[in-house]
């Protein structure tokens, strides 16, 4: 499927070396097609890794995808060139008129932090409302999930005793449920993470659909509003060795950082991580991009459910 980004963004050029089709803008405007429209509030701090994979993980369908980049206003990036932002992102308030089929919503490292204290919260609760009456389905990603959490049902996040860091075996429910058509019943996925959503408390709100978990770090998909809102507490997006450069950075900074489980071949971190959860990743996108974007948008966006 073709992805559609401007011509110069810096991923660009990696994403075509793995014969992923990339069309440019001026390729585009000559196509008479209504491409899916994706919005992806980046909050991660290495916005072009995230990029990438976000990237690569919405390239597995035959439909056209234009993606357009936000960030938010009230917090500086110090770990990405103002160039780059400049250049390819939008602020939130360059886009709250528009209308999105899909919007995705990435994590950020302050998971430990109260959500009131986060610098971006208040922006963050406007761009969580503005999504309900102007995105048919939005993907909130790890600490996005469990802001999402919080912000819709008032589930708020816990700390885990240790951090959840690897690779985790997790079990389908609900298999009936578009979403997770295709999956195995067990699959791994990976988690970097300190804090966690109750699953009791996901389990006791009636309008919260549990899709898989895993015994040892608890939910890892779940979805509400007939797949308005859909929650992934893992980073399936994770390229084979972002969980290896977390642990290799923490190592050099002298942090206390177990090694990531289930990742390393015979426990080794000299050895190359095997990839072992980019099938199921390419399953999820895809079926949220048809079942829950695709599908459930109109040809003009004029009708979608619960817009006003």
């Amino acid at each position: 499927m073709p992805i559609r980004v401007q011509n110069d963004l810096p991923v660009k050029e990696i994403l075509e070396s793995e014969n992923i089709f990339v069309m440019d803008e001026h390729r585009a405007m000559h196509q008479d097609i209504r491409p899916i429209k994706i919005g992806l509030l980046n909050l991660m701090p290495l916005k072009e890794d995230t990029e990438l994979q976000i990237l690569r993980s919405l390239s597995n369908t035959p439909l056209q995808v234009d993606v357009t980049f936000v960030m938010v206003s009230s917090h500086e990036a110090k770990n990405t060139p103002t160039s780059h932002l400049n250049q390819f992102y939008n602020r939130f308030g360059e886009i709250r008129d528009e209308r999105f089929d899909g919007f995705i919503i990435t994590g950020a490292p302050v998971e430990q932090i109260p959500f009131e204290e986060v610098d971006y919260w208040e922006e963050l609760k406007q761009i969580m409302e503005w999504t309900k009456t102007h995105v048919t389905s939005t993907l909130h990603l790890c600490w996005g999930a469990q802001a999402g959490m919080y912000y819709h049902f008032g589930i708020d996040k816990k700390p885990l005793p240790e951090k959840a860091f690897g690779l985790f075996w997790h079990k389908v429910l609900n298999r009936k449920i578009p979403l997770v058509r295709g999956f195995d019943d067990c699959f791994l996925a990976p988690h970097s993470r300190h804090t966690e959503v109750p699953m009791d408390a996901v389990r006791d709100d009636e309008r919260i659909t549990v899709l898989a978990e895993s015994d040892e770090v608890g939910l890892f998909l779940a979805m509400a509003n007939d797949g308005r809102q859909i929650f992934v507490m893992g980073h399936p997006e994770y390229d084979r060795v972002t969980l290896d450069g977390e642990y290799k950075r923490d190592l050099s900074k002298g942090l206390e950082i177990a090694m990531p489980k289930n990742y390393y071949p015979d426990d080794d971190p000299d050895k190359t991580p095997l990839l072992k959860w980019r099938a199921t990743a390419n399953n999820l996108y895809t079926n949220w991009l048809n079942y829950y974007v695709y599908q459930a948008t109109p040809y003009d966006m004029i009708g979608t459910p619960d817009f006003r």
